[in-house]
Parts: C-alpha cells; structure tokens; sequence
C-alpha cells in the first residue's frame, strides 16, 4: 500500500499521508521521507495535505521527524488538516505547531478533514 496518495475530493487535489498504525521510527521515516519528495516537486503554497496518525507509535524521536517534515514542507502547504491526534499526541502536535510556525488544523474524522480542506480556495 502506498502510504502516500493523490485524493480527490470535491474538486481538490489532496496529498493524503497515511501513517495510520505504524509502529516503528524507520517505517515512519520513510514515509516521511516519499511524502517530502513529492511536496517539494510542488509549486509553493499549492498543496493541500491531510495526514492521518491513527494508531500510530509516538514518541520524541518520532516527534524530532515530524517537526522537520513539518518545518520542510511549510512553504508548499497552502492548508494542511491531520486526523488521529489525541491523548499524548495532542501535546507533542501542539509543540510541532509552535516550533515550525504551521496552522495544521486538527480534526476526529476524515470525513471532517477532507470537508475542511474543500472549503479552502
């Protein structure tokens, strides 16, 4: 499966970026690392992105690359909405969005997600 896609929904073009119930900081650092590949090939403040970590192992390493793709990928990002971020993760977003200076907006559902990311011009 490939952990990051091309979706459609209601005319937008999304980058979805599937981290959903990866347990491991090599298997996340290569997602990261294809879902960096194609955003930076991308026109500046052209890409909408949705990201899910549902299930997925967190911790400060796993953060570390987070914040950086994060951090990379802000100049390409025009809105950016994630799903899956609770408990513990919840914290550790919040300090990703004060160190990169990003407004990715949280949500429950992707259902909510994609709506949210639609509504943007």
């Amino acid at each position: 499966m490939n952990r990051v896609q091309i979706i459609h929904y209601k005319g937008k073009r999304i980058v979805f970026l599937d981290f959903s119930n990866v347990q491991t900081i090599e298997e996340i650092i290569v997602i990261a690392n294809q879902a960096k590949q194609y955003i930076h090939l991308q026109p500046l403040l052209s890409v909408f992105s949705l990201t899910t970590i549902e299930g997925m192992h967190f911790n400060n390493a796993i953060r570390d690359v987070f914040t950086e793709l994060a951090k990379s990928n802000k100049p390409y990002v025009k809105a950016g909405a994630i799903i899956g971020v609770t408990g513990m993760k919840q914290i550790l977003f919040n300090g990703i969005m004060k160190i990169t200076g990003r407004d990715i907006k949280a949500f429950n559902t992707i259902d909510l997600a994609r709506e949210w990311l639609a509504s943007h011009n």
